[in-house]
């Protein structure tokens, strides 16, 4: 019966949005609320979930790495696992920039 109904043509919600001016180059603007960090290198902008992949704490942000403060799971800048016991990278969620502004969207 799906293929007797249209799709939706609704446009997806952005998780979060703000201006690309208010994130400094290697710098982060973090969300507390939605658990998500929009991060700033000389390449771009990338945003990682802040939600621990050990069993879900929410990751602070320090200036040179990402740390668990439940269970002590280290997390680069990039989200990649530094120390354990977490043995998955935070999540990469879709961040798309237009002009002046950025908007990140679950992946």
């Amino acid at each position: 019966m799906r293929y007797l109904v249209p799709r939706s043509s609704m446009k997806r919600k952005a998780l979060v949005t703000a201006a690309i001016t208010d994130v400094p180059v290697n710098g982060a603007l973090i969300f507390s609320n939605e658990r998500i960090a929009v991060l700033r290198d000389v390449k771009g902008f990338y945003a990682l979930s802040l939600v621990c992949t050990h069993l879900g704490c929410t990751v602070v942000v320090s200036e040179d790495a990402l740390s668990c403060p439940c269970h002590g799971s280290l997390f680069d800048r990039q989200g990649a696992v530094v120390k354990g016991p977490a043995d998955k990278a935070l999540a990469r969620l879709e961040l798309v920039e237009s002009i002046g502004v950025f908007e990140v969207f679950s992946s």
